[in-house]
């Protein structure tokens, strides 16, 4: 009967099951059943066909076969099979003894005619039926029926299910397996009973197993999938149950079907592993392989076989997987190790092994892994994908791996065995193929092992030459990379087997060169992993030598000497690698960089060929003008439409919930990004600083899609996560997301570089999901590196390499408001997500996750922001509020709750106790010169708060804050001396820090910041100080002059370092100085002359001032020997204001001054030049601090002495010469003359009649006079094209009037005790070391005459030779005057040779007595000896001997 007649006959006829239940509801009399029964014997005796009597005993519903049904309805129907049951009980027994035939055949003929009018024949089958592998759902439902009557058959004894079987096997050479699975299914015939009892079950099982794995049913019918499904985790579960269950004394029955079953389990392995060989290229196998492979499941499976039988059966599978076809050989398994990593491992092996790896531990993996390497032959592709597997899907698998690896290679060297040895290289190789992240590189594990003295093969000779032999015999197979690992990196040998590994080294350059890497390609500063099998290009090579040289010479400033070595020794690397690696063409900055630099002094060592060098520049210039970047991927897929799919999946997987699917989907993120930033296999290892370019131009496009798409999946995914759970509670993908992109060294500088773009220029712009993601994958990137590279900021804002965390936070410039916004959520949302994240972890790990520099911009931010967290501020012993606080989870849920706002969350944050702790360690505190920085950088214009407000809060930070908190915690510990030190320290840093914060932030130097404030707040504590004499707990014995001048002095102290500071030294002196102008300026006068109190009496004291000047102010005057206007007028403000203080004003500024020019010349010359501008200030001021009473003496004095040489100039009878000191009347002079344009005739004049006039004090001012005009002509050879010709002229002056007398050489001799020390004080010490140059320039310009009789002058010999020690001297200490074309008489070169041919003419012509120091002569002899030579003939004349003894 056809399929279509028998569901028309059974849609067109009532059944008997519809008739009877039309009736079921009457209740039937006892005689009414046995009438009705006659009746059916009467009907059944007529209908003969039991085969229709049986399609007629039941009513099948198609559609609700399978769905439950309700009591009464199971309680209908099951009254109604036990009637069909009875009836057909009833007709067989008739027929039997009609037939005399057994019922129980009639029976299995009547079920086997039915069964195969349900399914039919093979003969009989079309052609769309023969490929149908399962029942149709209307021959499932009739099927269910059937075996239901069989099952009350048989439950009444009339029916054999073992005839029934061998019945039907003799129609079906291939049973169908729905139909097997049913007899199963309805306990008629087990699977068990099946594999027993049928010989052939071995062949038609795998078959049909293999053909239901190969189907696919149509769409639309979940039914079949899911009765798909069943069979076969039905019979798989039977298989292993048979197959696996241990008995203690199995019967021979059970041995042999247990042998059937293993046998059968392996044919569907093989088939699935040949599978997976016949298709190399695909990723994924065909459907029935994988269908056959999901069965593997302990939850599918394990429902009818024990866990014991079930760790067999995947310990068996597993062992047959890794010794499939062991066709490969360790040589081929060395060569093709690299193409059998995970990433490009089919993912149907990967699955495999997951699935049979799943129950046991990574321990009992790896020990298994071990006990078939050690007992079979194995396949080493499969091996080492196993090993990739475990690895990847168990993060914790290394230490694991590290102690196998240990016990391999103990075994190896104890018994010289080369099978673990070759074991243990290859399974450290392909650990380290994974990635850093997964396991070391390759030359760390060697390192490791063989690379010191307590290595594996140190223990003798015997092991050292097993080792050596090892890997000589690898050398034909092994990939170049290891070649390097083991030349860079041999293992270690004592000195005196050095030979041994000589000869390896000398095979293994051999091997190189054979495969054309030539040892001269291995690189300068070589570091080499086995991060890759992949040959190491020389360019790669190239490049990162050029990137160590250049990070040489920006630490040295001079080439590297293994750079000069390679251009001599290593040329043909040198100019085929090196060079071209380092004059790629690129863009150049507008400033040089440190490689520019480079370059040019390569260039002007020779070391770059005039055309190379060219042709670097015309690139350059043309690149400028494209202006453009490509980048070229050798690959026919997309990369980056397969990057967007890979990232896609693995945000489905995380929202799934799939810890492992997810650690395999990240392997194969990191392999396709290694295709779009192909780099050196080698880059990374080495790589200790990575440097942030903010002003580089962008990354090429293609890298910038990848980092934006990288970033807004991880946006996407963290958002996900945090939906369902709060960090605490995820799993660890973001960690092992972030570690994913860390093995790229191109792909993390540009995720760097990003994000510092988008945190500093583009924060406003970023959504508040954005800002959600970006700072968890901040938190994870710094923990991730927390042990990684640093980064160096280009320019360097910052002085030195940080961590990364550190370096993208120096991107949040909190100096406008919108900034400040951006900075404290950003800031909220990652501490928020840190201390949730390392809830209930311990403090260290707590730590790493939240980030201290985040952590203090919210400590700065959020007081600065929220008044009312000022009211509440930050202590960690504080207790709890009133109110409880929020758990973390909770704290985290207000960050990512859309309706909460940023002031809320981050007040939330603030009181909680959790983030008040953190204040507890000292790297979480913000020290309140951290927080002078941050102030002292917002921008007044755009700041957040208004003037009145900032003030409020400056002084709420300064007194309420800062003062009383403890030194330890960043504070002031109540002293107001330490607070006003931090004030001026930050005043003075803004200062000399500006160039840094001007490359930060442009604006900020544009628009001006809050100096004036933090100024402002300074001069309210100064002035507290003074008024209320509070210092702290130094209130007795320092005052705030004191306290001010000290500040300064340690200053200037640490700018300082040494005892011979270099030029770099001496310029930040003269800039901090500088600054601290400002800063004196700024503050009242009177705070720097210290008014002190003795015997009941006020005085003024300036010594600190007086010291001050000499030791500081002297050393940056500009010009030389003059302090500025506004310096001297503020000194002499505060001395005339101080001064009425005291009882006698007038007295004490005379006392004072006395001491100023006795002590101080400097501030004396100075007050001279400027007196003219400053006398009507300081009567004005003097008028009004003492009601109108006259200059005090000393000062009036200064005016005297004014109008002394203006009549002077005039050429004036002489006036009385005022009472003044020699050097007072000098400078006078010396203004007045110069000042106002004295020609020649009346200096000369004037000079006349002071010379004629005669007398000691005349004398001494015109050397003073001389000491000043010498320093102007110093100043003038220092800067030549300030041209003076009056200022020689003046000297030449001077000199005929004083060269008479030996005073005129005293200035020339500084460190002599006399009269005119004090000269030394008025200019700068590098004035006075020239003094000697001007000597001999002056003198030799001079007359023959004047020049006899300054030769004449007593003493003269011995200040031209100690003047011609210390010209030698300033010429070999690199000091000279640089060569000036203007003035050719004045060369360096040619002054130091006249003034060596003059001064052995002035030896010669000068008596022996004149120079009598053996001193000067030893000195000579060490710097010239011809001249020592002259000294010691003029001495001793018969010492000269005609008899020279050379030895």
């Amino acid at each position: 009967m056809s399929l279509s007649a028998s569901c028309e006959s059974v849609s067109q006829k009532r059944t008997v099951s519809n008739l009877l239940a039309g009736r079921v509801l009457k209740r039937l009399k006892e005689e009414d059943g046995q009438q009705l029964q006659e009746a059916t014997i009467q009907l059944l005796g007529q209908q003969q066909n039991l085969c229709s009597l049986l399609r007629e005993v039941g009513n099948p519903d198609l559609c609700n076969i399978f769905r439950p049904q309700t009591g009464e309805q199971k309680e209908s129907k099951g009254n109604s099979c036990a009637m069909a049951g009875s009836l057909l009980v009833c007709e067989l027994r008739r027929q039997s003894l009609q037939l005399g035939v057994p019922m129980a055949v009639l029976a299995v003929k009547m079920v086997l005619e039915r069964l195969m009018e349900i399914t039919g024949t093979e003969a009989e089958k079309e052609e769309e039926d023969r490929r149908r592998g399962l029942l149709t759902c209307s021959q499932r439902v009739q099927l269910c029926v059937l075996l239901e009557s069989s099952k009350q058959l048989l439950s009444q004894g009339v029916f054999c299910p073992k005839l029934l079987w061998q019945e039907y096997r003799k129609d079906q050479r291939s049973p169908k397996l729905e139909v097997v699975y049913n007899f199963h299914l309805y306990n008629i015939l087990t699977l068990k009973y099946i594999l027993e009892s049928d010989d052939g079950v071995r062949m038609w099982l795998v078959y049909q197993l293999k053909a239901l794995c190969g189907w696919t049913p149509p769409e639309g019918e979940e039914e079949t999938r899911q009765v798909q499904l069943k069979v076969l985790s039905t019979v798989l579960g039977v298989l292993v149950e048979n197959g696996f269950e241990r008995n203690h004394e199995p019967a021979a029955a059970d041995k042999r079907i247990s042998l059937l079953c293993c046998s059968v389990l392996d044919d569907m392995l093989f088939w699935l592993l040949d599978t997976v060989e016949k298709s190399p290229v695909l990723k994924t196998a065909g459907t029935g392989a994988e269908l056959w492979m999901q069965m593997f499941d302990a939850s599918l499976c394990g429902g009818s076989a024990s866990e014991d039988a079930l760790r067999c059966f995947f310990t068996h599978s597993l062992t047959h997987t890794l010794t499939y076809k062991p066709r490969l050989t360790v040589s081929d398994a060395i060569t093709l190790q690299s193409e059998w990593t995970f990433a490009k491992a089919s993912r149907l092996v990967t699955c495999l092994f997951r699935k049979l790896a799943v129950i046991f531990s990574v321990e009992q993996l790896l020990c298994h892994l071990q006990q078939v390497l050690e007992t079979h032959e194995v396949n080493w592709k499969l091996v080492l994908c196993f090993l990739s597997t475990v690895l990847v899907y168990n993060p914790c698998a290394q230490p694991s791996l590290r102690e196998l690896l240990s016990r391999l290679l103990t075994s190896a060297f104890e018994g010289y065995d080369l099978e673990n040895m070759i074991t243990a290289f290859l399974l450290a190789r392909q650990g380290a193929l994974e990635g850093a992240s997964i396991f070391p590189s390759y030359s760390e594990w060697f390192k490791m092992s063989f690379g010191g003295g307590s290595g594996y093969h140190a223990a003798s000779k015997k092991s050292l030459v097993f080792l050596l032999k090892f890997l000589s015999d690898l050398v034909p197979f092994e990939p170049p990379q290891y070649l390097k690992v083991h030349i860079l990196h041999p293992p270690f040998v004592p000195l005196k087997h050095r030979s041994l590994l000589m000869e390896y080294v000398s095979l293994a350059k051999t091997r190189l060169a054979d495969l054309k890497e030539s040892v001269e390609d291995m690189g300068l500063y070589e570091h080499v992993s086995g991060a890759g099998i992949t040959s190491v290009q020389p360019q790669c090579q190239a490049v990162q030598d050029v990137e160590k040289a250049v990070a040489l010479f920006a630490s040295t400033g001079r080439i590297s000497p293994t750079v000069m070595e390679a251009s001599i020794f290593r040329r043909p690397y040198f100019l085929t690698r090196f060079l071209p690696a380092l004059l790629t063409p690129r863009v150049l900055p507008v400033k040089p960089d440190t490689r520019m630099s480079f370059i040019e002094v390569l260039k002007k060592a020779d070391k770059i060929p005039a055309a190379q060098y060219s042709s670097y520049v015309e690139s350059c210039q043309k690149l400028r003008q494209q202006d453009c970047s490509a980048v070229c991927l050798d690959t026919n897929d997309d990369p980056l439409e397969i990057l967007k799919i890979q990232l896609q999946e693995f945000k489905q997987l995380l929202v799934e919930g799939n810890d492992g699917e997810m650690s395999a989907q990240l392997s194969r993120i990191s392999h396709t990004l290694s295709v779009i930033f192909p780099a050196c296999p080698d880059e990374l290892i080495g790589l200790s600083v990575i440097k942030l370019n903010t002003n580089s131009p962008p990354s090429p496009e293609l890298h910038v899609k990848v980092v934006n798409m990288i970033l807004r999946n991880f946006c996407q995914c963290m958002l996900d996560a945090s939906r369902a759970n709060p960090p605490n509670k995820q799993s660890l993908w973001a960690s092992r997301f972030v570690s994913a992109l860390l093995g790229e060294p191109q792909l993390l500088s540009s995720l760097i570089h990003r994000l510092w773009d988008l945190f500093h220029n583009q924060g406003s712009s970023l959504s508040a999901a954005h800002l959600l993601g970006l700072a968890a994958f901040v938190v994870h990137l710094h923990n991730t590196m927390s042990h990684g590279p640093l980064v160096q900021l280009v320019p360097p804002i910052l002085p030195e390499p940080v961590p990364v965390g550190e370096a993208l936070s120096s991107a949040l410039v909190c100096s406008t408001h919108s900034n400040m916004l951006f900075c404290v959520r950003l800031c909220v949302a990652a501490v928020c997500y840190g201390m949730c994240r390392g809830d209930s972890l311990p403090q260290q790990q707590q730590q790493d996750l939240i980030l201290s520099s985040l952590y203090k911009k919210l400590l700065y931010l959020i007081p600065r922001l929220l008044p009312e967290a000022r009211r509440a501020s930050i202590a960690a012993s504080s207790p709890v509020s009133e109110y409880q606080e929020e758990n973390l989870p909770g704290l985290w849920s207000s960050a990512t709750d859309t309706n909460s706002t940023w002031s809320k969350t981050a007040w939330h944050l603030w009181r909680h106790p959790a983030f008040s702790q953190l204040g507890d360690i000292p790297q979480y505190q913000l020290l309140f010169s951290d927080w002078l920085a941050n102030e002292l950088r917002v921008q007044r214009s755009e700041d957040a708060l208004s003037d009145p407000e900032r003030q409020e809060y400056q002084q709420w930070a300064c007194l309420e804050l800062y003062l009383p908190r403890p030194e330890e915690r960043g504070g002031c510990g109540g002293d107001m001396r330490s607070l006003c030190s931090h004030l001026l320290n930050a005043i003075m840093d803004q200062h000399l820090g500006k160039q840094n914060l001007a490359k930060l932030d442009h604006s900020v130097s544009e628009k001006g910041t809050c100096l004036p404030d933090i100024l402002s707040r300074l001069q309210e504590l100064i002035y507290e100080m003074e008024v209320t004499d509070l210092c702290g707990s130094c209130r007795s014995t320092v005052d705030v002059c004191d306290f001010l001048f000290e500040f300064v002095s340690e200053r200037c102290s640490s700018t300082v370092t040494s005892a011979s500071p270099s030029i770099s030294t001496e310029l930040s002196l003269q800039l901090t100085l500088n600054t601290w102008n400002r800063v004196l300026l700024a503050l009242p006068a009177v705070l720097f002359i210290k008014v002190k109190a003795e015997g009941g009496r006020r005085t003024l004291e300036c010594n600190k001032l007086i010291k001050h000047v000499n030791h500081h102010q002297r050393k940056v005057c500009s010009p030389a020997g003059l302090l500025s206007f506004h310096l001297t007028a503020h000194l002499l403000k505060g001395v005339l204001c101080a001064s009425v203080r005291c009882g006698r004003a007038a007295e004490e500024v005379n006392k004072a001054w006395s001491q100023i020019s006795l002590h101080c010349p400097l501030l004396l010359v100075s007050t001279v030049h400027w007196w003219e501008r400053l006398s009507p200030v300081m009567l004005s001021l003097w008028h009004h601090l003492s009601d109108g009473e006259p200059l005090p003496e000393q000062l009036q004095l200064l005016t005297n002495c004014q109008k002394w040489a203006c009549s002077l100039e005039k050429g004036q009878s002489l006036s009385p010469v005022p009472a003044a000191s020699a050097l007072l009347l000098a400078a006078t002079l010396h203004h007045t003359w110069r000042g106002r344009g004295c020609n020649n005739q009346d200096s000369s004049a004037a000079l006349n009649m002071l010379r004629a006039e005669g007398g000691t004090q005349h004398r001494q001012m015109l050397v003073f006079l001389l000491f000043l005009c010498v320093n102007d002509y110093v100043l003038a050879l220092l800067y030549p094209q300030n041209k003076d010709h009056k200022t020689r002229t003046l000297c030449t002056d001077l000199l005929c009037v004083l060269v008479d007398s030996a005073d005129w050489l005293l200035i020339f001799k500084s460190n002599e005790q006399s009269v005119y020390q004090s000269m030394a004080m008025v200019t700068s010490d590098e004035f006075i070391q020239l003094m000697p140059w001007a000597f001999y320039s002056l003198l030799l310009h001079q007359s023959t005459e004047l020049q006899q009789r300054a030769v004449c002058c007593p003493g003269f010999l011995h200040t031209a030779v100690r003047c011609y020690i210390s010209l030698m001297q300033l010429f070999l200490e690199g000091h000279g005057l640089r060569p000036s074309p203007e003035r050719s008489d004045n060369q360096p070169l040619q002054i130091l040779s006249n003034a060596k041919h003059f001064l052995l003419r002035v030896i010669s012509q000068t008596p022996p007595a004149a120079l009598s120091s053996s001193q000067l002569q030893s000195q000579c002899a060490d710097l010239d000896p011809e001249v020592a030579a002259a000294l010691s003939v003029h001495q001793d004349p018969h010492s000269l001997s005609p008899e020279m003894d050379f030895l």
